[in-house]
């Protein structure tokens, strides 16, 4: 992404909507757009990186602090991090209402968009509706899979402030009408139109390629008729994975839909992991989880390096608490270090160094070693003990600050992996024939490598012979297989990830959750796995009624209450 596309987008806004006497001005300006030169085209990229890339305020609140923990992909709660990892477990108004401000925000822009292009639209261009259709689905598709209920048939409407919350159910039927729709429209047409009527240059997700809009549009109807398939009511949900089987979906042939980093636009505009990694020092940074980093080191899976760092190491005293002062530290001292003990010794194979006195204890760790994993929910009375040196933190190129002229890894939006996966996952179910008339195996094997290319590595020798790379066991167990993929595939991407856990069950260790409350953090809901986030304060307080008809419906606004499609996490 180039910061000159989001500004040119700021100009034409101003220059279109400024009085008269800006308008004379700007004629006389030779720099100056025309109004020939006008097109809706430099109103898509807003949209798209804003729902992918917003500004650091929610990508610290909702995306670190909720999602990519509620993923297992990263963990908080070592010594110096200024919060046990029970953050975001228990309920913070200010921190849940910035994932709900966020996305709740996000629709002007892209109502804009669908406004000036639609039937009657000042920029009225239907190809360029279609991929507004589409950015919509994948907005409507988040948003609802984060908080369940939410407005979607009466938002925007004229005349109506306060809308409805629509189910789940009508939410992904709607949004599956709305991608049909777009695909018709798109048929064989290549691209949005000539001149100022093409929108590739500013077109963040596919480069005014309507051919892979259409692939886009039709993998994500794919990847929610599956998610819909067996919960109540979603009797469509077959009808509308054979569609999809039957139509173009992502493959290599377009590549994945990913939005590049922009390096030098201000954290105000469109963050990145690193603008909180390096601007608040030790107590906001993070490590990696301890089931991905387990899952990528038992199975020599080559993502492992470049997901993340060995371990600094170092060899760390820890003393006895004082039983006075603090029972449960002293009671409870050798449970603690014995539990981190394990985990590195798990990790290393044995070779580090573990001395446990009467009242004290020292870890070593041989240094830069070791990739370790972070156990997710440690809570505060062990949090002196989980050393951050003792854990793996993520890759450079996950956590890359900005104006350093180094790459920083792309947003996820949809990718030819989870594609293949998807169709691996619907043929196990009896749905398609397969890749080409290929096997489940070949589809599932095809993820893979697709997986592993977009983090510029391919399958060795090594994983091939693991456990991991071939389909066994029963149905069930090769769907686990496929769902824990999918989940290691979508690092960086915690939204859908946690979707994969609350959908498949899988990884088993994480829908789990936790139970043990001298170790972990049981949050506000008694250690269950999170299966929605509550919603913000602000649509408690602006559209009360409708509110409260939702959490009638669904069910009470907590953290545990299970979305219509969660069926395997209970």
């Amino acid at each position: 992404m180039k910061t000159i596309k989001i500004l040119i987008g700021l100009f034409i806004v101003f220059g279109l909507f400024s009085c008269t006497k800006d308008f004379v001005e700007i004629n006389k300006n030779p720099n100056a757009i025309t109004s020939e030169e006008a097109s809706a085209k430099y109103f898509v990229t807003n949209p798209q990186y804003k729902l992918y890339a917003p500004d650091r305020y929610p990508y610290w609140r909702a995306h670190l602090i909720h999602v990519d923990r509620y993923s297992g992909h990263f963990t908080f709660g070592f010594h110096s991090c200024w919060w046990s990892d029970e953050l975001g477990y228990s309920y913070h108004s200010s921190y849940t209402n910035a994932a709900w401000g966020w996305l709740e925000g996000y629709f002007g822009n892209l109502n804009n968009f669908m406004g000036l292009t639609g039937p009657g639209g000042d920029f009225e261009n239907e190809y360029m509706y279609a991929a507004g259709k589409i950015i919509k689905g994948l907005y409507y598709q988040m948003f609802t899979d984060i908080f369940g209920e939410i407005p979607y048939s009466e938002a925007g409407v004229e005349g109506i402030d306060l809308p409805k919350f629509d189910t789940q159910a009508e939410i992904y039927q709607g949004i599956i009408a709305d991608l049909d729709d777009a695909m018709a429209t798109i048929g064989s047409t290549l691209k949005t139109g000539d001149g100022v009527e093409d929108m590739a240059e500013n077109d963040l997700f596919c480069g005014g390629d309507l051919q892979k809009w259409k692939k886009l549009a039709n993998t994500l109807k794919l990847r929610m008729a599956l998610r819909a398939y067996g919960a109540e009511g979603a009797t469509w949900a077959e009808a509308a994975i054979d569609a999809a089987l039957s139509a173009p979906l992502l493959d290599e042939a377009d590549g994945d839909i990913l939005i590049e980093k922009d390096t030098e636009i201000t954290q105000w505009n469109a963050a990145c992991y690193g603008d909180i990694w390096f601007n608040f020092g030790a107590g906001s940074d993070w490590n990696v989880g301890e089931v991905l980093i387990n899952y990528l080191r038992d199975n020599n899976d080559p993502r492992l390096e470049k997901y993340a760092k060995p371990a600094e190491g170092g060899t760390f005293p820890f003393t006895r608490p004082d039983e006075g002062i603090n029972p449960d530290g002293y009671a409870n001292f050798s449970k603690r270090i014995n539990f981190i003990a394990n985990i590195i010794d798990n990790a290393t194979g044995g070779d580090f160094t573990f001395t446990e006195w009467p009242d004290s204890a020292e870890i070593s760790v041989p240094e830069n070693t070791y990739y370790i994993g972070q156990p997710s929910r440690l809570n505060n009375k062990i949090k002196s003990m989980a050393r951050h040196e003792f854990f793996s933190d993520p890759t450079d190129i996950v956590i890359q600050k900005k104006q350093e002229g180094k790459p920083i890894f792309p947003e996820i939006v949809l990718t030819v992996a989870e594609s293949y996966f998807l169709q691996a996952e619907a043929a196990l179910l009896g749905f398609g024939s397969g890749l080409g008339g290929g096997s489940i195996q070949q589809l599932y094997q095809s993820g893979l490598t697709a997986a592993m290319a977009l983090w510029g590595t391919a399958p060795t020798a090594d994983f091939q012979s693991s456990p991991m790379w071939t389909l066994t066991g029963t149905t069930g167990e090769q769907l686990e297989q496929i769902s824990i993929q999918r989940w290691i595939a979508l690092y960086t991407d915690g939204f859908e990830a946690w979707s994969i856990v609350r959908e498949s069950g899988y990884p088993a260790a994480l829908a789990a959750g936790v139970s043990d409350i001298d170790i972990f953090g049981l949050g506000d809901i008694n250690g269950d796995y999170p299966t929605r986030m509550r919603y913000g304060t602000q649509v408690q307080s602006t559209n009360l009624d409708n509110y409260n008809a939702a959490v009638l419906r669904q069910g009470a606004d907590v953290q545990n209450t299970q979305l219509w499609w969660a069926k395997k996490v209970k």
